[in-house]
């Protein structure tokens, strides 16, 4: 629905060829998340050196923005349709440029979790802002497609940038200036969307309910700590606190948008069965993927021993194989069907896993290579069919709190994912034997094994960085197996959830 401040700039924003220009300001909020995630991923074990966090904090560092950016989605991607998307991304792109900043110059582990919870207070305002406007932005469903495909492959390519650039700052400067290269890609957004992008909202979206956000952050955040806390120390009384009242908060948000008249999230939508199980595919997805995609840096790194710049090369087949599968993606599913083409990639990430499970310290590039190519490829597939199922099986007034949904799926998966997986490789590592004198520290993370090395004596330091090593490929190993796991039950539950499901006429149909 067109904007009731500026009522035909949508529709001539379709119209008129400017569409892919906008398009192109959109995709650099894409490519401003996507290169964030991955660096942080290549700049872990120089966090872990200078900031020496324990393997809580280490983990906290890494999915407290999943954690805080899952919370606060919907309600974003609510705000965004009430007062304006194009208003809601700039606002949200300033802000990310701005605590990118305070990433950078963090001194503390505390400090750095600080910082990284309120990047997910700026970022939950990025992503349901783009697809929306995409979702207004091009009504032909073909077009839509290719758009998306773009969308997605800008996502994959900051994957493949992120880490070549960060290891290239990494290797000259000190690690917080991968966070500063945020700078330059938020400037270009803020001064060219101001121009390009039309603006777009809902006509009559009702009042923004502050009781739904507060019941939205508090369950969201209680029901991943909870199921953090008991991947990591068992379960106990604080998870079992914890998951309850994050289960009370869902209920009680979910009845509460039963029951207003202009919700904040319209729960008819998960009456759709092609909705419903797009985002059950993303979610189940990116938990199994992102507890080894967090660790992945860490062994090329710490295990085998590359420079960063090399580690960011070494990663470079998925984001290719996600690019050029997801600019056909549109095109495949047209031509075999949409849950083909989910199911067949969410299999192939998960076969791709389950040979990773065969990895030790010297494992040969080609193999690693080639896995790698696969889960892009598989990925690419897979999140640009679900990203278009779930933007054309609503009204686009509806665009904001749909994409939102779908990136919440995103950004659960994820935290589930670092918290279960990560957990399941730092508590293998954590039993490593090393020798009698070696430090408390080096069996929080490997970071901190190699940092305590450098303060032994030499035989000693060989044989304690020789059994951390094992131990650590050993929980990856084994965190590898359950993603795969995850990812075939996946492509399984897709194959039935998606019967029936058709991107031609923009919308869905059931057979």
């Amino acid at each position: 629905m067109t904007s009731t401040l500026q009522p035909a700039s949508t529709t001539e924003a379709v119209e008129r060829p400017a569409r892919w220009l906008a398009l192109g300001v959109l995709v650099l909020a894409v490519l401003l998340v996507a290169v964030d995630a991955t660096v942080l991923g290549l700049a872990t074990p120089y966090i872990s050196e200078d900031l020496q966090p324990s393997g809580t904090q280490l983990l906290w560092i890494g999915d407290v923005y999943s954690f805080v950016i899952a919370g606060l989605l919907v309600s974003m991607g609510s705000l965004g349709d009430r007062i304006g998307r194009k208003r809601i991304l700039l606002v949200g792109a300033t802000a990310f440029g701005a605590v990118s900043v305070f990433n950078a110059y963090a001194t503390t582990p505390e400090m750095m979790i600080v910082a990284r919870a309120l990047l997910g207070v700026a970022g939950a305002t990025l992503m349901p802002a783009t697809l929306a406007l995409i979702r207004n932005l091009f009504h032909d469903p073909r077009e839509r497609s290719l758009a998306v495909g773009i969308w997605g492959a800008t996502a994959s390519a900051g994957t493949a940038v992120g880490p070549i650039v960060g290891g290239f700052l990494l290797e000259h400067f000190w690690w917080g200036s991968v966070f500063l290269i945020n700078l330059p890609v938020m400037a270009v957004l803020v001064l060219v969307g101001i121009k390009l992008l039309p603006e777009s909202r809902t006509a009559n979206p009702g009042p923004w309910d502050l009781v739904s956000v507060v019941l939205s952050l508090v369950g969201m955040i209680a029901v991943v700590y909870a199921i953090k806390e008991a991947a990591t120390h068992g379960f106990a009384w604080t998870s079992l606190a914890a998951g309850l009242l994050g289960a009370a908060a869902l209920y009680g948000f979910v009845r509460r948008q039963l029951s207003l008249p202009t919700p904040l999230l319209d729960m008819r939508l998960f009456r759709n069965r092609g909705f419903s199980g797009a985002v059950l595919a993303d979610l189940l997805t990116i938990l199994g993927l992102s507890g080894l995609v967090f660790f992945l840096s860490q062994y090329l790194q710490l295990v085998q021993g590359r420079r960063p710049f090399e580690a960011g090369l070494a990663e470079l087949p998925a984001a290719v194989g996600a690019v050029v599968a997801g600019l056909v993606a549109g095109r495949a599913a047209r031509r075999f069907s949409v849950r083909a083409v989910v199911s067949g990639g969410l299999a192939a990430i998960g076969l791709a896993l389950a040979a990773l499970t065969v990895l030790d310290q010297s494992t040969g590039y080609p193999l690693l290579g080639t896995a790698l190519l696969v889960v892009g490829v598989g990925a690419g597939f897979s999140f640009t069919v679900t990203a278009d199922v779930i933007l054309s099986s609503v009204p686009k007034e509806q665009a904001g709190s749909a994409s939102a949904v779908s990136e919440t799926a995103y950004e659960l998966g994820a935290a589930l994912g670092i918290a279960a997986l990560g957990s399941i490789v730092t508590g293998v590592y954590r039993d490593f034997t090393g020798p009698a004198n070696t430090p408390a520290a080096a069996h929080e993370s490997l970071g901190g094994a190699v940092e305590a090395a450098a303060h032994m004596p030499a035989h000693s330091a060989g044989v304690m960085l020789d059994a951390a090593r094992t131990s650590f490929v050993d929980g990856l190993a084994l965190a590898a197996g359950v993603g795969a796991t995850v990812l075939l039950a996946a492509a399984v539950a897709a194959w039935f959830l998606l019967r029936g499901q058709k991107l031609e006429d923009g919308g869905t149909e059931h057979a």
